[in-house]
C-alpha cells in the first residue's frame, strides 16, 4: 500500500496538481476565519475545480487526451442529466433543489456539480480496483466503486446542506438527508462506471486522492465545520474501503 502512495514516482504535473489541491483544501478554514463566508464559498468552489483538474491530469498522464476527454464527457454529461432529472422530478435522489449560491447554473443545476462527480468517481474506481483486483465492467468492481463513491456523500451532503447550497423539500433521517438519496448515488455511479468502462487505471495517485479526501473531510467537518456526526459516519463509511484496500492490496505496486 505504501508503494501505491509513493508520490515521488508521480509525474511533475501530477505532483504539482496534487500540491495545489492540498494547499487549497488546507486554506479553506483560514479563509473562513479571516475573510468571512464569502471567501469561504470561493475557496470551496476553487477546491472542486482544483481537485477535478488534478483527477483529469492523473487520467491524462495514463490514458492520453482522447480517452480522458471521452470519460470526462460520459461522467460529467450523464451526471448532469441525472441531476437535472433529480431536480425536476425528485427521481432517485428525492425532491431537492439547489439554491442561488452556486453559480452559474443550467436549468437549476450548478455547472460545478458534474465536476464534483468527476473529481471523486475515478478515485473510487482506484480504491475498488485495489479491493477487487478487477476493473472495467466487472460486477464486483462496479458495485464496490459505487459504494466507495457513495461513502464520500456521507460527508458531502450534510456539509453542503448546512452551508445552504441545496436542500430537500422533505428532510430525511440522516442529518436531514433522505436515505433514498444514497440509493440514487449508488445506482447512478454504478451506471456511470458501466458506461465509462474504466481500465488500466493510474491507481496510485487516484487512490491517494481518495485517502486524502477521506482524511481532510474528517478533520474539516469534525473540527472546523462543527459537524462531528457526519465526520464520524463519513470516517467510518469511507474508512471501510480504505481499510479493505489496504488489506486486499498490501504490496500492490501501482505507479503513475
Amino acid at each position: 500500500m505504501l508503494k501505491t502512495f509513493n508520490a515521488l514516482r508521480y509525474s511533475s504535473s501530477t505532483r504539482t496538481s496534487l500540491l495545489a489541491w492540498v494547499l487549497t483544501m488546507l486554506a479553506l478554514p483560514v479563509l473562513g476565519w479571516i475573510m468571512g463566508e464569502g471567501y469561504l464559498l470561493r475557496g470551496m468552489l476553487a477546491g472542486v475545480l482544483v481537485q477535478a483538474v488534478l483527477v483529469l491530469v492523473i487520467l491524462y498522464q495514463a490514458w492520453g487526451l482522447r480517452r480522458t476527454v471521452s470519460v470526462f464527457g460520459i461522467v460529467a454529461g450523464l451526471a448532469c442529466f441525472a441531476e437535472l432529472l433529480g431536480v425536476k422530478t425528485g427521481f432517485l435522489f428525492g425532491k431537492y433543489h439547489y439554491t442561488a449560491l452556486l453559480q452559474p447554473q443550467i436549468a437549476g443545476v450548478p455547472v460545478l456539480i458534474p465536476l464534483a462527480w468527476m473529481m471523486m468517481l475515478p478515485p473510487a474506481w482506484a480504491i475498488a480496483q485495489m479491493i477487487t483486483h478487477r476493473s472495467g465492467r466487472s460486477i464486483s468492481f462496479v458495485i464496490v466503486s459505487a459504494l466507495a463513491f457513495t461513502a464520500w456523500d456521507l460527508f458531502l451532503d450534510p456539509q453542503m446542506v448546512a452551508w445552504g447550497f441545496w436542500h430537500w423539500d422533505s428532510p430525511g433521517q440522516y442529518f436531514g438527508i433522505p436515505w433514498n438519496n444514497y440509493l440514487g448515488w449508488i445506482l447512478v455511479s454504478a451506471a456511470l462506471t458501466l458506461i465509462a468502462n474504466p481500465r488500466k487505471l493510474p491507481v496510485g495517485p487516484l487512490a491517494l486522492v481518495y485517502v486524502l479526501t477521506w482524511a481532510l473531510q474528517t478533520i474539516g467537518q469534525g473540527i472546523f465545520w462543527q459537524q462531528p456526526g457526519p465526520a464520524l459516519f463519513g470516517f467510518v463509511g469511507a474508512g471501510v474501503f480504505v481499510m479493505l484496500a489496504t488489506i486486499r492490496s498490501p504490496n500492490y505496486d501501482f505507479r503513475d
